[in-house]
């Protein structure tokens, strides 16, 4: 299942870049967040609590940076199991465009569902995928922003 979108943020591209790599910034931003501990600059794990449909799930996973080309781009990818509920996995491009003093975040993901989760159908897998990527990026806009404020 495919997603993507953009999201203008009002701050230069090295401070969205800088927010991206942030991992205090990315557990507030991730939809249910449990814990995310950084393992090296490009290895990080997390445990992330979601409801999908009827079936709610603990995923314990990893996150792996690639593709790295500061400031402008890179790729997350991920793999999370989510006991009999399943598991997910998949990874997204980023890309960051500056626009005067702003920047645009683009990006691109794939996801894949197994288990129970798979059962639920792909019209809600998508839309609640769609849904939970636009909250992220929406809470990090936020967050960004917040930074900038405070500097």
């Amino acid at each position: 299942m495919e997603i993507s979108g953009e999201e203008r943020i009002a701050a230069p591209r090295q401070v969205v870049w800088e927010a991206l790599n942030d991992p205090d910034i990315l557990r507030q931003c991730i939809p249910g967040c449990q814990e995310l501990e950084q393992r090296s600059p490009t290895e990080l794990a997390a445990t992330v609590k979601l409801k999908i449909g009827p079936v709610s799930a603990s995923f314990k996973g990893e996150v792996t940076l690639s593709d790295i080309n500061a400031p402008e781009s890179y790729r997350i990818s991920g793999e999370g199991k989510g006991g009999i509920a399943g598991f997910a996995k998949g990874f997204a491009d980023v890309v960051l465009t500056e626009d005067g003093g702003e920047t645009v975040l683009k990006y691109q993901a794939d996801a894949q569902v197994g288990g129970k989760l798979a059962q639920l159908g792909s019209r809600l897998i998508g839309s609640t995928s769609q849904k939970l990527a636009q909250q992220f990026f929406a809470d990090f806009n936020s967050a960004v922003g917040q930074k900038m404020a405070d500097a």
